[in-house]
């Protein structure tokens, strides 16, 4: 049974990951200059924005989980293999939606322009076991908001408790409520554009803070190795010392 349109979803992840990579430099400085529209404005930089205000929270939160890693470990489990499977989820969902779309099977772009958020439904209702695969997006939306939630209640509870690692649960619980009734009085009021503009709002000032925290990561990273190699020093220092002394000892035992 036939979930998708293997081959063509395999062409358009080596496609996708080539575009990528050849106009990486090219987007990333892309300002839309010489255009009259306002699509970054709406997309582009609300998405910028978006990320760096969850910065405080997704990085405090994953520096929690990721006590005793290296840095090679966390760069790995924290960039390269979530980044790859973006890609590749990007380019089975895409690629199937694309695929229905060129090839007259729904009207994909009509539902986006009424409703994003049924999107991906009316893309599963053309593949095998719909109903399934719908409730597998709930569960996977649902887990998704949840551990957000969690994550964000969690990092605000440590913040606001000058520190504590155990805070009170019912503290914890307040601040995820909180999180919820913020969220909900933005979309009442003022829908996406309301929410959007929150994320502009506080991603700008973080922008500046996240500057220093680089440059600060960077000064104790420096820090850290300048400590490791003069302990490795040390111990090589040690170590020549012992040999030289067990040799020396064994010339006198012989002499």
């Amino acid at each position: 049974m036939q979930f998708g349109p293997t081959v063509f979803i395999l062409s358009g992840f080596t496609q996708n990951m080539g575009y990528y990579i050849s106009n990486f430099t090219e987007m990333s400085t892309w300002t839309e200059t010489f255009r009259g529209s306002n699509w970054q404005g709406g997309w582009t930089v609300f998405y910028w924005a978006w990320w760096i205000s969850w910065s405080p929270f997704v990085g405090m939160f994953i520096a929690r989980i990721s006590k005793g890693r290296t840095v090679k470990e966390f760069v790995l489990g924290v960039m390269i293999v979530p980044s790859l499977l973006s890609f590749i989820w990007m380019s089975v969902f895409g690629g199937t939606a694309i695929f229905q779309e060129m090839n007259g099977i729904t009207n994909l772009v009509e539902i986006v322009n009424e409703d994003v958020s049924i999107a991906l439904f009316a893309m599963l209702e053309n593949l095998p076991w719909n109903a399934i695969l719908s409730g597998v997006g709930i569960v996977l939306v649902t887990v998704f908001f949840v551990t957000s939630s969690d994550s964000g209640s969690l990092v605000v509870d440590h913040l606001t408790s000058g520190g504590k690692l155990d805070s009170p649960v019912p503290q914890r619980v307040f601040w995820a409520i909180m999180e919820g009734v913020v969220a909900a009085t933005l979309l009442i009021g003022g829908g996406l554009t309301a929410l959007q503009t929150a994320s502009v709002i506080t991603g700008l000032p973080f922008a500046i803070i996240l500057i220093a925290i680089i440059y600060s990561l960077r000064a104790g990273l420096k820090q850290e190795y300048e400590i490791e190699e003069i302990v490795r020093k040390k111990v090589r220092e040690v170590r020549e010392d012992h040999i030289i002394g067990e040799v020396v000892n064994t010339h006198m035992n012989k002499d």
